[in-house]
């Protein structure tokens, strides 16, 4: 129940915390800190978002042999993994022992 409420026995209708009749939200001095160093820490990344380290061309093309590089790493990773190829006439080899005509 809020103070209000019961200090003056004002009753505000409906839920307290929505709509047009409804108490007003205090701003504590927590909120108005943590309220100005979210807006620092967006205007640090303004300033270093403004001033880029290349320009557009050098960006351009600048990861491409590194990407190049980590997808044939993970090309001959998979293929480690991968069991050697089997051929049918490995497998049936056996089969020729007993074999009159050869």
């Amino acid at each position: 129940m809020f103070l209000t409420a019961v200090l003056r026995r004002a009753r505000i209708p409906g839920r307290q915390t929505i709509g047009k009749h409804r108490l007003p939200r205090f701003v504590s001095e927590q909120a108005k800190q943590n309220m100005i160093r979210r807006l620092e820490v967006e205007a640090e990344n303004h300033y270093w978002l403004s001033m880029p380290y290349m320009t557009a061309e050098q960006e351009r093309g600048h990861a491409a042999e590194r990407r190049a590089r980590a997808f044939e790493a993970l090309k001959a990773a998979h293929a480690a993994k991968f069991p050697p190829h089997r051929f049918v006439a490995d497998q049936l080899d056996h089969l020729n022992v007993t074999r009159k005509w050869a």
